[in-house]
C-alpha cells in the first residue's frame, strides 16, 4: 500500500478523497472511552494524593465532572447545530473567532495529542523499568530509543486504513477495562475503614482547601482529554445524531471509572505513602493490598490501555490537520490521504513532533508529569474557544428575530463550560501558559505557507495582535527557562 508522502510514489490526490469509512455509535463511544482511558488513569492515585485527601478529592471531582460534562454537552450541541462543521474543536473556534484563532485551535489541540502521546511512552517505559532498571522512570535513552520505535511501529499500523485502526481500538478498549474495574472491585474488598478514615481529613498546603483542589485541575484535565473524539471524527459518522450520543455516553462512563479509582485508593495506604509511590501508582497501591500479582495486573492493563488510547489519539490529530489543510488553514501537503483514506502526511508530521517532544524527556527532570501538564495546557485554548462559540450562538439573535437561537438549557450549559475552561487556565498556572506560547508561536510558520499557497496577505490588523501576544508570550516562556524559574 502506497502513502501520501517521500518519494513521489502516492496514489493520493488532493482533489478526489476516498469515501469515508462509516463509523456506528459503538464504534464511536469507543473512541470516545478509549481516548480517555489511557495513562492518566493509572496516575490518578499518586497525583491526587500528593494534592489532597478524600474530602479535597470529592470536590475536585464533582467540579471536574460538572464542568467536563457541560463541555460534552456543549460538544453535542455543536454537533447537532452546526453538523456541516467536521474536527469539532478546530472546526468550532474557526466558525466562531475567525481563521488564526481557528489555525491556533487545530494547532494546539493537534499538539497537545502529540504531546499526550509522548507521556504514554514514559509510562509504560516506567512500569518496565520496575524491573528493568535500564528504563529507568522512562526518560533514559534506552526507554527512549524504544519508545521511538514504538511510535514508528503505530505509525505504519495505521497507515494500513481507519476501519483495521478503529476495529482494533474497539478491541483495546473492552481488553483494558478489565484490569482497572479488578482494581476497584479488589481494592473496596481489601478497603481499611481507620485508613480510609484519617485520608478523608487528611491535607496539603497548610489545610487550606483551595489550593489542593487547583492543584489537581490539570490532571483532571489530561485523563478527560479526548471527551470530544467524536466530533473530531464526525466526518466518518454513519448517523450524525450518534456523535453527541457517543460524546455524552463516554463521558459518563470513563468518569465513574475514574472517581471511583481515586477514592478507593484512599483505603489502601495513609495519604503521604500514597503520595510518594512511583508512577504507575494505581500498580503500587493494588500490590499493597494483595500482593505482587496486583502490580503486575495493573502493569499489563496499562501497557494495553496505553496502546489503545495511542491508537485513539493518532487517529484524531492527523484528522484535525487534514480537515485544517483542506480549509487552508494548513499547508496544502496535510490534504494527503492513501488509498485507504489515512492522511498520511498529517500522521508522519504528528508523529515527527511526537519524536521531537521523546528526545526532549531526556532532559527533563520528570519527564511523565511535565508532558502530562504541557498536554493539559495545551488543549485549554482549545476547549475554551469551543465554549465560547457554544455561548455566542446561544446568544444569537439572527436578522429578524425575537428570541436568541439557543434555548435557555444550552445558554446555560455554554455559560458554564465557557467559566469552566476559565477557569483551568487559571489553575494551570503562568508557568504552563508560557511554555504552551512557546509551542504555539512557532506553529504561525503553518500558517504563512498556508496563506501563501492561496496568495492572501499574511496577517490582518486583527490577526497582527493576536501574533504579537503570542510571540511575546513565547520570549517570555523562554527567558523564564532560562533563568531558571521554569524548569522542565
Amino acid at each position: 500500500m502506497t502513502d501520501a508522502h517521500a518519494g513521489g510514489e502516492a496514489r493520493s490526490t488532493d482533489r478526489a478523497a476516498p469515501a469515508a469509512a462509516k463509523l456506528t455509535l459503538l464504534t464511536m463511544t469507543s473512541m470516545v472511552v478509549g481516548s480517555m482511558v489511557g495513562a492518566g488513569v493509572f496516575s490518578l492515585p499518586g497525583r491526587f494524593a500528593q494534592e489532597t485527601g478524600v474530602a479535597g478529592t470529592l470536590i475536585a471531582w464533582t467540579i471536574a465532572g460538572l464542568g467536563m460534562l457541560m463541555l460534552a454537552f456543549v460538544f453535542q450541541t455543536l454537533a447537532v447545530r452546526r453538523p456541516h462543521l467536521d474536527a469539532g474543536v478546530y472546526a468550532y473556534a474557526k466558525a466562531g473567532f475567525g481563521e488564526y484563532l481557528g489555525f491556533f485551535s487545530a494547532f494546539g489541540y493537534w499538539a497537545s495529542a502529540c504531546v499526550g502521546n509522548v507521556t504514554y511512552w514514559v509510562l509504560i517505559m516506567s512500569t518496565i523499568g520496575a524491573v528493568a532498571p535500564a528504563l529507568g522512570e522512562g526518560q533514559t535513552l534506552l526507554a527512549v530509543v524504544l519508545s521511538s520505535i514504538g511510535l514508528w511501529g503505530v505509525f505504519l499500523l495505521i497507515r494500513r486504513g481507519v476501519k483495521e485502526a478503529t476495529a482494533i481500538n474497539r478491541i483495546v478498549t473492552v481488553a483494558k477495562l478489565v484490569p482497572i474495574l479488578v482494581f476497584i472491585l479488589l481494592a473496596l474488598f481489601c478497603l481499611k475503614p481507620d485508613v480510609f478514615a484519617r485520608n478523608i481529613t487528611a491535607t496539603h498546603h497548610g489545610g487550606a482547601l483551595f489550593p489542593q483542589i487547583r492543584g489537581t485541575m490539570l490532571v483532571t484535565v489530561f485523563v478527560f482529554l479526548g471527551v470530544e473524539g467524536a466530533n473530531v471524527y464526525s466526518r466518518h459518522a454513519k448517523r450524525r445524531e450518534d456523535v453527541g450520543r457517543a460524546t455524552v455516553l463516554g463521558f459518563l462512563s470513563v468518569f465513574a471509572i475514574f472517581a471511583s479509582v481515586t477514592i478507593v485508593s484512599y483505603g489502601i495506604l495513609p495519604l503521604h505513602e500514597i503520595a510518594a509511590l512511583r508512577q504507575p501508582s494505581m500498580g503500587q497501591v493494588l500490590q499493597a493490598a494483595v500482593g505482587t500479582w496486583g502490580n503486575v495486573l495493573v502493569s499489563v492493563g496499562l501497557i494495553v490501555s496505553v496502546l489503545g488510547a495511542y491508537l485513539a489519539w493518532s487517529l484524531m490529530a492527523a484528522e484535525v490537520l487534514l480537515v485544517a489543510a483542506r480549509d487552508d488553514d494548513m499547508p496544502r501537503f496535510l490534504r494527503r490521504l492513501s488509498v485507504a483514506d489515512v492522511p498520511v502526511a498529517a500522521l508522519f508530521l504528528s508523529t515527527c513532533l511526537s519524536q521531537l517532544v521523546l528526545v526532549i524527556t531526556l532532559f527533563s527532570g520528570d519527564a511523565f508529569n511535565f508532558t502530562l501538564d504541557l498536554t493539559s495546557a495545551l488543549s485549554l485554548i482549545p476547549y475554551l474557544l469551543a465554549a465560547a462559540y457554544a455561548l455566542k450562538i446561544a446568544l444569537h439573535r439572527p436578522p429578524g428575530a425575537t428570541r436568541r437561537e439557543g434555548t435557555t438549557r444550552e445558554l446555560v450549559v455554554a455559560a458554564l463550560a465557557t467559566l469552566y475552561t476559565a477557569f483551568l487556565l487559571y489553575a494551570a498556572g503562568l508557568k504552563f501558559v508560557l511554555v504552551a506560547f512557546i509551542v504555539y508561536a512557532p506553529a504561525t510558520v503553518l500558517f504563512v505557507m498556508a496563506r501563501r499557497e492561496q496568495g492572501r496577505p499574511l496577517f490582518s490588523p486583527r490577526e497582527l495582535v493576536i501574533l504579537a501576544v503570542s510571540v511575546a508570550g513565547a520570549i517570555a516562556g523562554l527567558a523564564a527557562i532560562a533563568t531558571g524559574w521554569i524548569q522542565l
